[in-house]
């Protein structure tokens, strides 16, 4: 076959270091966007990008060459220091040292757009350590944690 075929949806979430709910409102949007900027620079297609208090969520597009952890690391590293640089916190910020990746089919996008967008009301129920090891256990990753 001549040609590479490929579409790898990915569901990606970090945290805030120590899960500090650092994020305000205002804060919270400057980041989505720039996360998003950053993104598009990188290549990396970014379909949806939401955020609370604590974490993101972000389902992104794979290209054919990169790996989970290059976008990941791109994404999260780049913009802690944007943070920093823009004085967007009262004290030094930074994302958590892990990430969460789990993959999406094509059939589920809309529903995980859906929980990515829908996040502030979600999180009215449950906490980022709970929807985290939900997650895991959907995955069949029990025994790890955030």
């Amino acid at each position: 076959m001549a040609h590479a075929y490929h579409k790898v949806w990915i569901h990606l979430i970090w945290g805030t270091k120590e899960r500090f709910p650092v994020m305000g409102d205002t804060i919270k949007q400057e980041i989505i966007e720039h996360i998003r900027e950053k993104a598009l620079l990188e290549g990396i297609h970014s379909d949806a990008i939401n955020a609370t208090a604590d974490h993101v969520h972000c389902l992104i597009e794979l290209g054919l060459t990169r790996t989970i952890a290059a976008a990941a690391n791109q994404l999260k590293g780049e913009s802690s220091h944007w943070v920093d640089r823009r004085r967007l916190t009262m004290s030094h910020f930074a994302w958590q040292e892990g990430y969460g990746a789990f993959s999406v089919s094509a059939s589920q996008l809309g529903k995980v757009r859906t929980y990515i967008c829908d996040q502030e009301r979600h999180h009215e129920k449950h906490t980022f350590r709970e929807e985290f090891e939900r997650l895991m256990r959907a995955y069949g990753m029990d025994g790890e944690r955030p």
